[in-house]
């Protein structure tokens, strides 16, 4: 009995000491466990936050000509496209001087300009080097070929025959007269003409300074502050020359006889121009000198735009979506269509870089 007894002791010893060592190594697997999630979570607080997407507005400027009633369509359109390529609001920023845009569009108030000239794109990337072409109008044929408008100097239909020049016209007769640019930042409507005139006139020793002020050359020098506002100095008999774009005027005027590109050619103001166009519908001006200008840039500042939203929006606007919009590319074929460029001129947008415009670099 007595060697019973001490089996059973012996085993009861035996199954205490080794439930006492499965609960050990119970309690050491537990503390493993717990500490495991505190390693982790260490781990995630000290990794890098995901970048966070910029909700400001994005703010598109409009020099002037683009600023009016007429375009209100047209930059209700660029706004909504711009949307869709990057996810972010728009608003619009109208001027009434050239200056105001490129001051814009050089500090960073605003982050894209819409239809700059050459002339004011290179003042502004003189002011800040880091913008750039966003992309440009093509030609009909969706290249950069022909991607060209066409600077006018203008002058009443009636008295056209003072500047007649055997079988076509001249700028001879422009000395001593009342004179209208657009803007001096403007590149159709100030920097070619007066290149032009200079050039013509070398015996005078012209420059830009003597052609912006009555006296020296013009008896008197007007500035539109627009395309359309230097029409109407001409329209209006404030000024007996102009000089202005085909561009600008298109949706104000047609042609009566020639080209766009031509000497000589007549445009009236058509029936249902809108203001101020209304006043003088029927008159006719002639074209006594043409210069063909590269299309001007549509500009960008990558101050509030990632690298993302700028390929993102060069995409969606060098697309057949937009080259197939009417209202951006109306058919100038259909009576009362209206839109920013002629879609027998220009096919679509297309890309292009700064050095592009060198040509117009003094």
């Amino acid at each position: 009995m007595k060697k019973r007894t001490a089996v059973k002791i012996v085993a009861s010893l035996l199954l205490v000491a080794m439930i006492g060592a499965f609960m050990v190594g119970c309690g050491t697997d537990n503390d493993k466990v717990t500490a495991s999630p505190k390693t982790t979570k260490s781990v995630s607080s000290t990794s890098s936050p995901e970048p966070t997407k910029n909700t400001n507005p994005i703010v598109v400027t409009w020099y002037p000509n683009e600023s009016s009633d007429t375009h209100e369509a047209v930059r209700n359109e660029v706004g909504r496209l711009i949307e869709q390529a990057t996810g972010r609001k728009v608003t619009h920023k109208l001027t009434t001087d050239y200056t105001i845009t490129i001051e814009a569009i050089a500090s960073g108030s605003a982050d894209i300009a819409i239809a700059m000239g050459a002339v004011g794109y290179i003042e502004a990337k003189n002011r800040n080097p880091e913008i750039d072409v966003l992309f440009v109008n093509s030609d009909e044929n969706w290249s950069l070929d022909g991607a060209k408008y066409f600077a006018w100097i203008c002058v009443p239909a009636e008295k056209a025959d003072q500047y007649k020049s055997g079988d076509t016209y001249s700028i001879d007769n422009i000395k001593g007269k009342k004179m209208s640019f657009v803007s001096n930042s403007s590149t159709s409507g100030f920097r070619v003409p007066t290149s032009s005139i200079i050039s013509h006139f070398k015996s005078d020793n012209l420059n830009e300074d003597k052609l912006i002020e009555g006296g020296p050359f013009f008896k008197e020098v007007y500035f539109g502050g627009s395309h359309q506002g230097s029409a109407v100095n001409l329209l209006s008999g404030n000024a007996d020359v102009a000089a202005f774009c085909d561009i600008e005027v298109q949706p104000y005027v047609e042609m009566k006889s020639g080209d766009i590109s031509k000497v000589g050619s007549v445009v009236v103001v058509k029936k249902g121009a809108d203001a101020p166009f209304d006043q003088y519908v029927g008159r006719e001006l002639t074209i006594i000198a043409v210069t063909p200008v590269f299309n001007g840039p549509n500009v960008y500042n990558p101050k509030n735009l990632s690298k993302e939203e700028i390929k993102a929006i060069q995409d969606l606007f060098c697309s057949e979506e937009v080259a197939s919009n009417k209202i951006l590319f109306y058919d100038d074929k259909v009576e009362g269509a209206k839109g920013l460029y002629k879609k027998s001129k220009s096919y679509g947008f297309v890309l292009t870089t700064d050095s592009w415009y060198d040509p117009y670099r003094r």
